[in-house]
């Protein structure tokens, strides 16, 4: 018998108001620390350390920058030195120590214009290959960083001539299981879905759903490609079955509406890839499963692959604010910690349990 107490709960554990418009929140690897990322109203950035200690937040550091600081990734950085790469208004990419957190210990000027969205890869001692940055901005490229190389991206996705530059929302890294392998997947103001493969420089599969594309994210980085989830507006998402690229009907899809309006962010829980939570332009959290069907593929007319796409079952949901909820980080070492932020200008800490027996 399912009782309301037998589901996982979504708990507030600490909310905290802000005196700045708060883009993005993450948490700082194997610490109880995480940052904040955004602007001032006079319209220069801020970035701030919160520690969680006996039920609050403290503020440990706080900077401010020159430039309103949109988005931020410690996923190309050691354990040991656990910089943060930040994305800016101005089209700057960054690395912060943020033990240090006044000078940036990598900068170059990525973009012409606001980098919307940021990612790393072949940090975190997770997965293999080289450390590299994804950066997707407003100009329409996608650039691909390594820190260790100055000035230059390692690969430049941009329109061919000719083609309109579509506003570039949202980047992630997946498929990087060896130290060759290594995708890109990048989301498009028009609905545009495009996967780039880095290890062969080509445009292996593109999509439209439709509607805006706010948020991008693979079940996992280091693995061979397996599900992929594209948030948009209008309040819908879709997850991809990754494993079955068919030659022309491409990746099967399914597709859920659950938010009224736009979902903002998707995040898969790091301790379990089945589970993901997304967070809504109304102020709130869904927390979803995904089963996987009891074949992933199966043959079609031509005897060639075609992938079978699962189903989705909402486990639970809460509404934080009447703003949306722009953020989202789950925390890499306690399972079901988690930040996120929104328009209100406020960051909450949040306990989700019961994720060990869904």
């Amino acid at each position: 018998m399912s009782t309301p107490l037998s589901k996982p709960q979504i708990i507030a554990h600490i909310q905290k108001s802000l005196n700045y418009t708060v883009f993005d929140s993450k948490w700082i690897p194997s610490s109880a620390k995480f940052v904040c990322l955004g602007n001032f109203p006079r319209g220069t950035g801020v970035m701030q350390i919160y520690e969680v200690q006996h039920g609050e937040a403290q503020l440990v550091k706080e900077v401010e920058k020159p430039k309103p600081i949109k988005c931020g990734t410690f996923g190309a950085t050691s354990l040991q030195q656990r910089h943060i790469a930040t994305g800016d208004f101005d089209g700057n990419l960054n690395i912060w120590n943020l033990e240090m957190p006044d000078v940036p210990v990598y900068t170059v000027k990525a973009h012409k214009e606001i980098v919307n969205s940021i990612d790393g890869v072949g940090g975190l001692g997770i997965g293999d290959g080289a450390p590299e940055i994804v950066t997707g901005s407003r100009d329409g490229t996608v650039k691909v960083w390594d820190p260790r190389q100055k000035d230059s991206p390692v690969a430049n996705m941009e329109p061919v001539e000719g083609e309109t530059k579509r506003d570039c929302w949202t980047v992630a890294f997946g498929h990087a299981f060896s130290d060759q392998d290594r995708c890109v997947c990048a989301g498009y103001d028009n609905g545009d879905i495009k996967l780039f493969d880095l290890r062969n420089m080509s445009l292996r599969w593109e999509t439209n759903i439709k509607n805006g594309v706010c948020c991008v994210e693979f079940d996992r980085k280091d693995i061979n490609m397996n599900k992929l989830v594209a948030t948009s507006l209008e309040g819908k998402f879709h997850v991809f079955d990754m494993r079955t690229q068919h030659p022309t009907k491409g990746f099967v899809s399914v597709s859920e509406k659950a938010h009224k309006s736009t979902v903002w962010q998707v995040r898969h829980l790091p301790q379990n890839r089945d589970i993901f939570m997304t967070a809504g332009g109304t102020g709130n959290l869904y927390l979803w499963k995904y089963e996987y069907p009891a074949q992933r593929s199966k043959k079609d007319a031509d005897g060639g692959d075609v992938g079978v796409a699962g189903s989705i079952s909402l486990l639970q949901n809460v509404t934080l604010s009447t703003q949306p909820i722009a953020s989202l980080d789950w925390s890499p070492d306690k399972q079901g910690l988690c930040v996120c932020s929104g328009f209100d200008q406020s960051v909450r800490v949040l306990i989700i349990t019961k994720l060990n027996v869904v």
